[in-house]
């Protein structure tokens, strides 16, 4: 469901993936009545599994709309998404903020209800993929909603913003600028604390925020893998580019999704949507 962090979420409507995203304006939750009518248009009698990303207004719309349609008759349920190691409460969330491991969890869970599973099994595994993704971030430069006109934060020629969120919010502190090994590094560490990824198989996600070029997510690639593999880590398959980003936000985040066999064969499924095809 969509917050405009193209090409989330509506990049991936299409086969394997999503069936409906709803967007709210900019940053903005989709309103309760919004989202029911996205749950009707796709209902089927197996049900409707809405992916939700961890902020109180989220939550707040969607739980309402999912009560909406049980009075409706529909069956509908929802998963919560909360991937991101940074911020343990926020101005927008209690707990942690869902940011880019949400399409791991669309794909993955996708997939599974491309099996024709029930909405019980769907649910089961996206919360698989929930308990297993962690993702943090960082800019260089902030992004300026339009309805604001100023920039969500401000940062100086030689600052770089550690942990920032998804909807051009500021992160957890901000430092002097690095080299990108070094950033990667630090992401990567946090990431690591969290989890034990040791002697796993993992997905690889290097996400740019919106305005950092190609070429500069590829150096940051190419450290991670590298910094991973040392520490006994397989790297099962590796995505670089823009997958949700914060309008022209400059920086990139790093999302880790440990595999066990079942995920690992739902991520391989075919999916075509328009962000994203396998």
């Amino acid at each position: 469901m969509s917050h405009y962090n193209e090409p989330a979420h509506a990049g991936y409507v299409g086969k394997g993936m999503l069936d409906c995203a709803v967007a709210g304006t900019v940053f903005t939750s989709p309103t309760p009545d919004q989202v029911l009518e996205g749950i009707k248009a796709v209902a089927t009698d197996q049900g409707v599994l809405c992916v939700v990303k961890n902020y109180t207004g989220d939550i707040m719309n969607f739980e309402m709309a999912v009560e909406m349609a049980a009075d409706e008759g529909i069956k509908a349920e929802y998963v919560v998404v909360n991937d991101d190691v940074a911020v343990k409460d926020s101005l927008y969330t209690t707990g942690r903020r869902g940011v880019a491991g949400t399409i791991l969890v669309h794909k993955i869970a996708g997939a599974k209800a491309e099996e024709g599973a029930d909405l019980k099994a769907v649910k089961e595994v996206a919360e698989k993929v929930i308990a297993n993704v962690r993702t943090m971030g960082m800019a260089i430069a902030p992004c300026t909603v339009p309805a604001a006109g100023k920039p969500g934060f401000e940062l100086a020629e030689d600052e770089m913003e550690i942990g920032i969120g998804i909807h051009g919010e500021p992160g957890t502190h901000r430092e002097k600028l690095a080299s990108a090994d070094t950033i990667a590094k630090m992401l990567v560490d946090h990431i690591l604390a969290d989890i034990d990824y040791k002697g796993q198989e993992i997905v690889l996600i290097v996400n740019g925020m919106g305005a950092t070029p190609l070429m500069e997510l590829y150096i940051v690639n190419n450290f991670v893998h590298d910094y991973l593999t040392k520490q006994g880590i397989t790297i099962y398959d590796t995505m670089v580019g823009n997958y949700m980003t914060s309008i022209e936000m400059a920086g990139f985040s790093l999302t880790l999704l440990r595999l066990d066999d079942e995920m690992k064969s739902l991520y391989d499924a075919k999916a075509h949507t328009l962000a994203w095809k396998k």
